[in-house]
């Protein structure tokens, strides 16, 4: 049995192995206390996963800078055959050799590489103007070649090509023991794809609409999110759950519901929304690589906009890591996902008013880019928020916390959000219109934080 250094806290990557407190040959039960390591917040003891004798000590205590997930013992257990490849001696790499092994095949990405190394450009790619639907199924593609441990599955993903045509042509590609169409049971195909993650597997779980995920949201939460916690850092699960969220057109309150304050309020989770096809692609590409559960919101309504794209596999862009599109210096208006796109529709109402504003797009909801909001707010001393989901309780009130709490000195004015209305989405229209952020609101927003009024 493999001994792996397991993520003891939500935010390690490596860890250094201080103390083994068990020798080669020895006979440890299961629960024993078998070495001490040190994370990125304490000093933590590490239990033997069973009962069993310690066949092999892989990495000796004192080395530092271990990657999660690593090999660091084996373990003989009865009856179990050890295997003369499980007990060689890993390499300890240097960042750049790890940043180079995330473009080979077939690989487990550690944490450290797929949050904080990654490059989004480079003058030697290639780029084309391609839709976010198009990204999306180049970025499910090319990680499905990759690595064949990574399988698809939804509701109609395979033979109709998926419901949005973002899985289109997977399945003549890779067949159907890798994209399979599901029965209509959220809740049942959710905790398949959950087991399967947890057995080794790398699944990609699409819903029709995020909507329909509060039918697996036990599983979603009791089972994906707190597993690695509760296992004491021992059982991972890398899953990617994607699909449609938010308002789309016309399609009343039951279809257009906003996820991103729901899923970003349950620790265990990365919540990802992307304004874009360029952050799409380099951002669900991540997504599959990371070893953890990922809710990938995507919105319906972006599925046909075009931006140039990297046609290159090794193209991504890390988790955690927002992007200053506009640089100004009067004011921070903050959106993500559709709301970029409202924001950006407003920009030729708020030059009129000879404002030059940072707009910053989060890209990533959890782990937010802190730093880059703190160092906008700090130089514009105003701020604006833009969601699109209900203002009570919500991910921009919350953010709003964030700001107020680290950089109460530096603002001029109250911080003004502007969310979707606190009803639910009217089927009309002209009153779908009024539910949701407009440039009337954004520009209302900004002369009040201005003082333009």
């Amino acid at each position: 049995m493999k001994i792996l250094l397991p993520a003891l806290s939500p935010t390690m990557e490596t860890g250094n192995l201080v103390k083994w407190l068990v020798n080669e040959g020895q006979t440890v039960n299961s629960g024993d206390i078998i070495a001490e390591i040190e994370t990125d917040k304490a000093t933590m003891e590490l239990e033997s996963p069973d009962d069993g004798i310690i066949e092999k000590i892989v990495i000796s205590e004192g080395t530092e800078n271990i990657p999660v997930n690593d090999l660091i013992a084996v373990l003989k257990v009865e009856d179990e055959e050890i295997i003369e490849e499980e007990i060689s001696s890993p390499e300890i790499v240097s960042d750049k050799e790890e940043t180079d092994k995330t473009q080979k095949t077939n690989i487990a990405v550690s944490e450290r590489s797929v949050l904080n190394e990654q490059t989004e450009t480079n003058s030697s790619w290639t780029e084309v103007e391609i839709t976010m639907r198009e990204a999306l199924n180049q970025a499910i593609e090319e990680e499905m070649t990759k690595d064949e441990d990574i399988f698809l599955l939804g509701e109609e993903v395979a033979e109709y090509d998926g419901a949005y045509k973002v899985t289109q042509g997977l399945l003549d590609k890779f067949g159907p023991k890798r994209v399979l169409d599901t029965p209509i049971s959220e809740h049942g195909f959710t905790g398949l794809a959950i087991g399967a993650a947890m057995s080794g597997l790398k699944p990609i779980c699409e819903f029709m609409t995020f909507n329909f995920s509060l039918q697996a949201i036990d599983q979603i939460v009791n089972s994906a999110a707190k597993t690695l916690y509760m296992s004491g850092g021992e059982i991972n699960v890398p899953i990617v759950f994607r699909g449609p969220n938010g308002a789309a057109a016309r399609v009343a309150a039951q279809h257009s519901q906003c996820f991103i304050s729901w899923f970003s309020h349950i620790p265990g989770l990365i919540v990802v929304a992307p304004s874009n096809a360029r952050d799409a692609k380099g951002l669900l590409k991540t997504s599959i690589r990371n070893p953890n559960p990922v809710i990938f919101l995507e919105h319906e309504l972006l599925y046909k906009e075009k931006s140039k794209v990297p046609q290159e596999t090794d193209f991504l862009i890390p988790i955690g890591k927002g992007n200053l599109i506009t640089e100004g210096n009067d004011v921070t208006i903050i959106g993500f996902s559709m709301s970029v796109l409202r924001i950006l529709k407003s920009l030729p109402e708020i030059n009129k008013l000879n404002i030059k504003p940072d707009i910053i797009d989060l890209r990533t909801i959890k782990p937010l880019d802190e730093d880059l909001i703190y160092k906008s707010v700090k130089k514009t001393n105003r701020v604006v928020i833009v969601e699109d989901g209900f203002g009570n309780t919500s991910f921009g009130s919350h953010l709003s916390y964030l700001i107020q709490s680290n950089c109460f000195d530096y603002l001029d004015s109250e911080i003004v959000k502007v969310s979707g209305k606190d009803v639910p989405m009217p089927y009309a229209e002209n009153l779908e219109a009024l539910a949701l952020p407009n440039t009337d609101e954004i520009i209302s927003a900004i002369k009040k934080v201005t003082y333009k009024e």
